[in-house]
């Protein structure tokens, strides 16, 4: 719900153009409060208000707006004064921001950008989604290894205005091939030793992402060695930009949103829910539901196939939902476990026989207690102890293959390059419940 505290205020100072108070506004709070005050006001309304601020702090404010007024502010404001403004953002953010504008108004825009924004845009653009590349930010630190520690720091100064971050400085030859970097720490430290090259402060042991990697990967690479920075290098290693730490949040919110959208066997949105249209909801929705449908037809076949014995002994139909349910959630807590494990980085590929026989101890363990408790409740609702021991024997037979199966499937996705969520819990429920009828079936068989 919008912050509607200063709306009134703000509608009345545009509208006496008191340009003392509305420069007072941009600038009294941090800018994501401003933009938070600003959530009620139209897309005319905050760019009259931008107006009376610096291109510095407006470009910041409009960062914190809510992207739907932000494509709102692109496609209907002029046209001049958005490319302008579009050449202020940093160059990660506007890639991302004009990816969901109209293209047609793209085309508008990016000719009145200034040139060396657009060529930027365009060399960003050109990478994959979702890769290093695609989230980087061109503006970074960058020095000669040449430099004297007096020389840097001039430099240094000269380049800290328009930057997004100068905590890590990298450092680079004549053909822009990264070479190492020093931090703004160690380069205020060499202060009295003015003559230094920079060549032999800086540190070259460096952990750096391809343009091509994952993003996905750079950051767990960039949470596991704690780094505030990363660089991003071409094949040549030649330094194309940097990975900061608020962009790696940026990416395992959006990892962590596509991996609970497929959790729930729905497929990941583009936008927001209420953003995303109703017939869009549908699709993304409706196309995972009819697998699951299919899936259930074979768990019916599967009973069609034995119904004269189901016929026969009429009281296997009372457990039909116990054995299956106990299969489906074993199999769904062990592909839980495995999946946020990959994503975490805590297993891999190599691990898979570890995990496999963790997984057939606790499904033989877990199996066990299931099974007793679900014997003595088969024996009292049948009245037979001998019968009944088709139960407990089943499920410790679909728990063990419950989790075996839950914990294998994400990983022989991960070996194919498929994204082991979508090996979700609702389909290895749906695996389960097909095995679990086969297995039932078959043990009433043997011991009836």
């Amino acid at each position: 719900m919008p912050n509607t505290l200063y709306l009134p205020e703000l509608r009345e100072m545009l509208a006496n153009d008191d340009r003392a108070e509305l420069a007072e506004f941009c600038v009294a709070l941090h800018s994501a409060r401003t933009a938070e005050f600003m959530e009620g006001l139209t897309a005319s309304e905050s760019w009259a208000v931008l107006q009376h601020t610096d291109a510095t702090n407006r470009e910041e404010i409009f960062g914190y707006f809510e992207q739907d007024k932000q494509i709102d502010m692109l496609e209907t404001l002029d046209r001049t004064e958005m490319g302008q403004l579009i050449g202020d953002l940093p160059p990660d953010d506007r890639v991302d921001l004009l990816q969901e504008v109209d293209p047609q108004v793209v085309k508008e825009l990016l000719p009145l950008v200034p040139a060396e924004e657009r060529r930027d845009i365009l060399r960003l653009q050109a990478y994959p989604e979702d890769t290093a590349g695609a989230v980087m930010t061109t503006e970074l630190a960058r020095l000669s290894e040449s430099l004297t520690v007096r020389e840097a720091l001039e430099e240094i100064g000269r380049q800290a205005r328009e930057l997004e971050t100068i905590y890590y400085i990298y450092i680079v030859d004549d053909e822009n091939h990264l070479r190492g970097l020093v931090s703004a720490r160690q380069l205020v430290a060499a202060m009295g030793h003015d003559e230094t090259l920079i060549g032999e402060l800086m540190e070259r042991d460096l952990v750096t992402a391809n343009v091509g990697d994952d993003q996905e990967d750079v950051a767990r690479t960039v949470a596991r060695y704690d780094l505030l920075a990363i660089p991003v290098i071409d094949q040549e290693h030649h330094l194309v930009g940097i990975i900061t730490h608020d962009d790696v949040i940026d990416v395992v919110r959006e990892e962590a949103a596509e991996d609970a959208h497929r959790f729930g066997a729905i497929d990941p949105l583009d936008v927001g829910y209420l953003q995303t249209s109703i017939l869009t909801l549908i699709w993304k929705r409706g196309m995972w539901l009819v697998l699951l449908l299919f899936a259930a037809l074979f768990t019916a076949f599967a009973l069609d196939r034995y119904e004269g014995d189901l016929n026969k002994w009429k009281w296997l139909v009372l457990f039909i939902p116990l054995v299956i349910s106990s299969g489906g959630n074993s199999g769904s807590q062990s592909a839980t476990l495995v999946i946020t494990g990959l994503t975490m980085g805590h297993i891999t590929l190599d691990d898979w026989l570890r995990i496999a026989l963790r997984e057939l101890a606790q499904g033989l363990l877990l199996g066990g207690v299931l099974a007793a408790i679900a014997y003595v409740a088969a024996a009292v609702l049948i009245g037979d102890a001998a019968s009944a021991l088709v139960v407990p024997v089943t499920v410790l037979l679909v728990v063990v293959c419950g989790t075996l199966t839950g914990s294998l499937l994400p990983l022989l996705f991960r070996r194919f390059g498929l994204d082991p969520a979508m090996m979700s819990t609702p389909f290895v429920a749906a695996i389960i419940d097909i095995v679990g009828v086969v297995i039932y079936m078959q043990v009433a068989l043997a011991i009836l």
